[in-house]
């Protein structure tokens, strides 16, 4: 006998979490929109559109900027892949769960990969870096911008200074910084830079738009053996999204139409304004939390992501229990921490659509509501208290510089 099975009505959450993130009413009616085939002249027209908003994220120029049919673990796929053969030596920072998935599918290739580690909750040192790769012939340099997994921020200036002293190319994980924090691919010379569409470009999951700067494109041209990867070869991918645009595979087509939309969100709004907006609300966030009482993972505010904040989980409160209150209750959705640090910290998202004063505001009080019925007594208020004064200094200091 056949079952019948209800019509599907997911229920409507504010998505605090590290991705994916809340969209925008302009992105689902996108999503919605008719199907033609992935070789239609209509859509290679707008693929051409995707790929100059994309460049203009980006901030770059690079001739092979395209999005990957694949979430952001394909992006530290194609990248890693592309560029390591035998013989070869690359270092990876690892100072979190996502840092270290690229060290994992870097041991993946024939090259020597040494991991140069930090405690999670800080950056890797670039001095580290540099040590390790002292009278050495390294071809890669990898890290994660944002750290997902413990909401830490590394300068990638730091890591270029490096990459050039030891002749390196730098591949870089932008899946949590992309449209929510300052990233300039050309004038801070990344050589492959990558991301995720579901974090601060709030556009669905799926999709990993990534960048390939002209070294790197020659690196991967002059390789001596074949990718290890068909699907992530960026020399045959990357005949789809050039300009003949060759058959490679079936395109997510209702994923590039929602990432087209909201692409041009975020230039309509403008990236310093966007990264400003995200600035000030982990701010406000910080400012919320600590007045509760409760203390930041990341310690030095200068490596604080701005699009993931991680909370330090108090003692004796039960870290399933709250999120759960907090789903149930107000349909806000954060995440716990894993790995080492599960059980230890909250990992609550203000990435793209989802980073506005209202949800702060909104945030701070639902949590002192449920932490106070899970035994965490807070003074009555002060959360939004605190963030309201802080946006309340922002404002006041944006207008003095006016």
């Amino acid at each position: 006998m056949t079952q019948q099975t209800k019509e599907m009505n997911p229920p409507t959450r504010l998505m605090m979490t590290p991705g994916p993130s809340s969209v925008d009413a302009r992105v689902y009616r996108a999503l919605a929109a008719p199907i033609v085939g992935h070789l239609d002249p209509w859509f290679k027209g707008m693929m051409d559109d995707v790929q100059v908003l994309l460049k203009q994220v980006f901030q770059t120029d690079n001739r092979t900027t395209f999005p990957l049919s694949a979430s952001g673990s394909g992006g530290i796929e194609a990248s890693v892949l592309n560029l390591l053969e035998q013989g070869e030596e690359a270092l990876i920072c690892v100072n979190g769960v996502f840092s270290e998935r690229m060290a994992i599918i870097a041991e993946h290739t024939p090259a020597k990969i040494t991991r140069v580690e930090a405690p999670y909750g800080q950056a890797v040192n670039p001095e580290d870096v540099r040590s390790a790769g002292k009278g050495k012939k390294i071809k890669m340099i990898g890290l994660a911008h944002g750290e997902t997994s413990t909401g830490v921020l590394s300068n990638i200036d730091a890591y270029r200074k490096v990459a050039d002293e030891l002749g390196a190319l730098l591949v870089v994980d932008t899946v949590a910084t992309l449209a929510g924090a300052p990233v300039n691919v050309d004038k801070q010379r990344i050589d492959i830079c990558f991301s995720g569409t579901q974090k601060a470009m709030s556009a669905p999951p799926g999709m990993s738009p990534i960048t390939v700067g002209p070294r790197a494109e020659e690196a991967i041209r002059n390789r001596k053996t074949k990718v290890q990867s068909w699907y992530f070869d960026l020399n045959s991918a990357m005949n789809y999204w050039g300009k003949d645009r060759l058959y490679h595979h079936t395109p997510p087509i209702s994923l590039i139409y929602a990432l087209h939309e909201a692409l041009r969100i975020v230039v309509e709004e403008g990236l310093e304004a966007r990264w400003e907006r995200h600035r000030q609300n982990l701010l406000a966030m910080v400012a919320g939390l600590e007045a509760m009482g409760l203390g930041m993972f990341v310690k030095n505010p200068a490596e604080r992501l701005p699009t993931v904040t991680a909370v330090m989980i108090p003692e004796g409160i039960d870290d399933v229990k709250v999120r759960n209150q907090l789903l149930d209750e107000f349909n806000i959705e954060i995440a716990g921490g894993f790995g080492p640090i599960k059980g230890k910290i909250w990992r609550v998202g203000l990435m793209g659509h989802v980073s506005q004063k209202a949800n702060v505001l909104f945030f701070l009080a639902a949590f002192e509501k449920v932490l106070l019925e899970n035994g965490y007594r807070a003074p009555a208020g002060a959360g939004v208290a605190a963030a309201i004064k802080n946006y309340t200094q922002m404002e006041t200091a944006a207008a003095v510089s006016r």
